[in-house]
């Protein structure tokens, strides 16, 4: 047979092949089905019978060497279908014919050649495989595709025969008979339906007003100095002529920006209650919606409402999800809602008394329009409570419980809680009050509240884990010597309390207690802290063996390690760095310093590792002392353990 032949889409069980793209050697003919039967039967020893898999309205041109071709190779292969030389050149004929499936049933058929097969040979089979199955794969997902297309374009069909049904209905202009009298809706009939399909957008979110909030600025705790920062608003929202009159401008916004929980909210409420106006509250997420529009037009009615209530408040929580740095390649309609926020400020006259408060805890993400002059031009830092504050909260919800007013003090609990929130605070005092009602005790003591700041900064306890007795020991050397170093270290932070009962994901923690509250970081400080996070790794490296050290060490060296970058590359304390300070990975360094700045790391980190070992091993009886304590009792206070290993 001479020429090209025609073959068609094949078809074979779950599968289905694309038509390939083929060069031909001659001018390629097209033939119909019946034609190609009888050409393709008509190939000597052919081992292919194309009738099965051929579609009837498709065509594919095949070149006739290419059939000559793969013939020869399937009658040299099938002479020796164990010479992986041969199986590499009959599959990979098969490939270039788009015969993948045929290819594969050459693997699946064919084992013996693999174990022959020299490396490269190996890889060339390895290669053929994968085009094969790769191949195989994209044109099933090809058709799986195609086969989607019909319900598809039923589904848009269906959608778009809703939307022209709801416009239909809701357009002012329909002339259908409304009455008994059969007569024509008027336009304000048909405004009226608009409005209320426009509601129906909008999800029905109505802008809602608080007035006479009791919150004053004496219910806001810890945070005195700010209060005072609220006073002259304050005063401005009760006699606006005041200022005006003065030629005087008050910020038309407040940016209140904290962590969660230190009572940014509170603050605003506090704020609307001192001055005695109104409230209008809204989440940054409640803006947007599915429909676009919706935001900038929830905008424009809080705002409205407020100018009709004036003295008002409009306070916007979490603000930085609508207020986010604006890009260049953004959509437009991305960009409504705070675009609509901008607008509506600048319109603000200074006779309207209308204050826009926003709460945030990422002020680095927003964008630079809404902090220029004339908008949010006020931001004021609301900061985790000092022990100072903590105390007044701590006073504040203590009386709201029943404790032992003997043991639990404020001042205590303000020292132990060094980083907790306002909130955090709140929960943990509901904690402790609810533990003690679980063991039938009618006020909360002192192992409750220990119980209620282990619990918040640490997890759940887990008293029903299986530890085996190794693991308790284990756990009890690795703690301890986090505890002994703290004790023995010079500039250490103080230690407080030390267990082995497994909470959260540790088996056991080693707590310390600041006297204050740290706003500065000394060069003997970070080095004893990361001496005390060594004093794990070391003492089961010395009293278990290497080989028996735990993972429960990998924690402590990321601290240590954060600690020595921070050491190295930001407080420029290290004596080769000097005084470069890095503050940030957007900085460009070179490849060189990055090398100074990590062999400088490791050697602190081994300095400080090896100076560790040798104190724990001239205390090594100590170390085992505390050890053995701690298995028995599980937990120990830092005097129980002063006193155990005489340590003043």
């Amino acid at each position: 047979m001479k020429g090209p032949i025609l073959w068609g889409f094949v078809y074979k069980s779950l599968f289905r092949f694309r038509k390939p793209t083929m060069k031909f050697l001659q001018s390629p003919f097209q033939l119909n089905k019946d034609d190609l039967i009888k050409k393709s039967v008509n190939i000597p020893d052919h081992k292919f019978d194309f009738s099965p898999f051929i579609h009837a309205d498709s065509t594919f041109l095949v070149n006739q060497q290419n059939i000559q071709t793969l013939r020869l190779l399937q009658k040299d292969f099938s002479s020796d279908p164990q010479n992986p030389e041969k199986a590499y050149k009959y599959v990979r004929q098969l490939n270039r014919m788009q015969m993948y499936e045929e290819a594969l049933q050459i693997f699946k058929q064919t084992d013996d050649f693999r174990e022959s097969a020299t490396p490269k040979q190996h890889q060339q089979l390895q290669e053929q495989y994968g085009i094969a199955i790769t191949n195989l794969k994209s044109n099933l997902y090809s058709d799986k595709r195609k086969s989607l297309i019909l319900p598809g374009v039923i589904q848009l069909l269906i959608t778009a025969a809703i939307i022209y049904q709801l416009f239909y209905y809701f357009q002012p202009n329909q002339t259908k008979p409304k009455n008994d009298n059969n007569q024509k809706e008027t336009p304000e009939q048909g405004v009226g339906r608009m409005d209320r399909f426009y509601n129906i957008l909008r999800n029905n979110q109505s802008v809602q007003e608080e007035r006479n909030i009791p919150t004053r600025f004496n219910d806001v705790l810890g945070i005195d100095e700010f209060k005072e920062e609220l006073e002259e608003i304050v005063e401005f929202l009760k006699n606006p002529k005041k200022y005006t009159d003065s030629g005087a401008k008050l910020p038309k916004g407040i940016l209140l920006v904290g962590p969660p929980g230190t009572g940014k909210t509170l603050l605003a409420r506090a704020l609307a209650g001192e001055a005695g106006c109104a409230f209008f509250y809204k989440s940054g997420s409640e803006f947007d919606e599915m429909f676009v529009g919706v935001g900038a037009s929830r905008v424009r009615d809080i705002f409205k409402a407020a100018r009709a209530k004036a003295p008002a408040i409009i306070f916007i929580d979490e603000i930085d999800s609508i207020g986010g740095r604006r890009r260049a390649q953004d959509p437009g309609y991305s960009r409504d809602t705070i675009n609509q926020i901008l607008t509506e400020m600048d319109g603000f006259k200074q006779t309207e008394s209308v204050i826009v408060i926003g709460a945030t805890n990422f002020e680095q993400v927003l964008d630079p329009a809404l902090k220029r002059p004339g908008r949010f031009d006020k931001m004021i830092h609301v900061p985790l409570p000092d022990v100072k504050g903590r105390e007044q909260i701590f006073s504040y919800y203590l009386k709201k419980i029943k404790f032992d007013e003997t043991k639990v003090l404020a001042t205590n609990l303000a020292r132990q809680t060094s980083g907790f929130s306002g909130a955090d605070i709140q929960n943990m005092v509901n904690v402790a009050i609810l533990n003690a009602i679980k063991y039938d005790r009618q006020i909360a003591t002192t192992e409750d509240f220990e119980f209620a700041i282990d619990r918040i900064s640490m997890g759940i306890g887990r008293k029903n884990m299986h530890v085996s007795d190794k693991e308790k020991l284990m756990t009890a050397y690795h703690e301890g010597g986090h505890a002994l170093t703290s004790l023995l270290t010079d500039g250490a932070m103080p230690l407080h309390k030390v267990t082995i009962l497994p909470r959260g994901g540790a088996l056991g923690f080693t707590a310390m207690l600041p006297e204050k509250d740290q706003l500065n970081y000394t060069r003997r400080g970070i080095i004893a802290s990361i001496d005390v996070a060594m004093g794990g790794r070391a003492a089961e490296d010395l009293f278990l063996g290497k080989d028996d050290i735990t993972s429960g060490c990998s924690n402590d060296l990321a601290k240590a390690t954060d600690l020595a970058y921070m050491f190295v590359k930001q407080l420029g304390m290290d004596d080769k760095i000097s005084l470069i300070s890095v503050q940030s990975d957007r900085v460009k360094t070179s490849d060189q310093f990055d090398y100074m700045v990590d062999m400088e790391v490791k050697k602190i980190l081994e300095e400080s590792y090896n100076r560790v070992k040798t104190l724990l091993k001239t205390n090594e009886g100590k170390l085992k002392e505390l050890a053995t304590e701690l298995v028995k009792k599980e937990t120990l206070s830092a005097e129980e353990i002063r006193k155990l290993l005489k340590i003043k």
